[in-house]
C-alpha cells in the first residue's frame, strides 16, 4: 500500500468509528506503529483528522453520534476491563446510575444479582439488566436515539429530576484538561449528561486513554466534578499529575 492510500485509509477508518488509537491502525494497515504515528502528525497538519493521547479522532463536520453496535465492538477488550473495575465499585444497597455508554452495557451483562436501584437512559442496560431479580430498574423515558439505543430530551432530563443517586458511572466522547474538562459529540447528550451529574453524589469516569485530550462537540461538565476515574492503561507522567490535582481517585486496570 502506498502512503498516500494508507493516508485515505485511515482518515476513512477514524471518521467511521470516531476515534481509534495507533495499535489498531498499525493491525489494520500491517506497518508499524511508528509509521502510524508519523502518519497521524502529517494527517494532523493536513487538518484531516486530529491527533488524541494514544491514537487520532474524526474530526468531520456535524459528526453523528456513532451507532451503539459499532460503538460496542470498538476498543472492546479496554472496556470490559474498565467496566469489571467499576462493577467492584458498586455495594448491596446503592442507588446508581448508568449512561447509555458501552461500558456501561458491559457493566450491566455482568452486573451480579445484588440489591440495587439502577437509572438509566439506556435500552440495552435496562435490557441485560431485566433478568436480574434483587435488581430494580429505572428509565428515564424520553425521545430515543436510535443510533445509541438511548433515551435523550426534555422528558429524559424532567425524569432525572425526580431521583437522587449515590454513583453516577460516566462515559464521554472526549476530556481535554484545558479545554473544559468532559464533552459530548452532541448537545441532547451533553445537557442529559450534565442532570446526571448534578443528582449524583459521586461521579465516576469511565474512559480509555484515547479520549483524552480530545474536545467533543459539547462540553457536559469540569473535571471538579469528577471524583474517580477508571482508565485501561497509564497516562503520560503530566497528564497523571494534573488529574491527581484535581484530587481525583485514579485507577489503572
Amino acid at each position: 500500500m502506498l502512503a498516500a492510500e494508507r493516508y485515505d485509509r485511515i482518515v476513512e477508518m477514524v471518521n467511521e468509528s470516531g476515534s481509534m488509537r495507533v495499535s489498531e491502525l498499525s493491525d489494520r494497515c500491517r506497518v508499524t506503529e511508528e509509521t502510524i504515528r508519523r502518519d497521524l502528525d502529517r494527517l494532523e497538519q493536513a487538518g484531516r483528522l486530529k491527533r488524541s493521547h494514544g491514537g487520532a479522532v474524526s474530526i468531520k463536520d456535524d459528526q453523528p453520534e456513532i451507532p451503539y453496535r459499532v460503538r460496542e465492538t470498538t476498543h472492546a477488550e479496554e472496556k470490559k476491563r474498565i467496566a469489571q473495575a467499576a462493577l467492584a465499585m458498586i455495594r448491596p444497597g446503592d442507588r446508581i446510575l448508568l449512561d447509555a455508554s458501552t461500558t456501561a452495557g458491559y457493566m450491566a451483562a455482568n452486573m451480579p444479582d445484588i440489591p440495587l436501584t439502577v437509572l438509566t437512559n439506556s435500552i440495552q442496560v435496562a435490557t441485560e439488566l431485566s433478568s436480574k431479580d434483587k435488581i430494580e430498574v429505572i428509565s428515564t423515558g424520553g425521545q430515543l436515539a436510535q443510533r445509541s439505543l438511548s433515551f435523550v430530551g426534555p422528558l429524559a432530563e424532567r425524569s432525572l429530576e425526580t431521583y437522587h443517586v449515590d454513583k453516577l458511572f460516566l462515559s464521554c466522547k472526549g476530556v481535554h484538561l484545558d479545554g473544559g474538562g468532559i464533552s459530548e459529540s452532541n448537545e441532547l447528550q451533553a445537557r442529559l449528561k450534565q442532570k446526571m451529574v448534578g443528582i449524583s453524589d459521586q461521579v465516576i469516569l469511565l474512559a480509555d486513554a484515547s479520549k483524552f485530550g480530545v474536545r467533543a462537540f459539547a462540553r457536559v461538565t469540569g473535571l471538579n466534578a469528577v471524583h474517580a476515574v477508571i482508565l485501561n492503561e497509564q497516562l503520560d507522567n503530566n497528564l497523571m499529575k494534573r488529574l491527581k490535582d484535581y484530587d481525583i481517585q485514579i485507577t489503572t486496570v
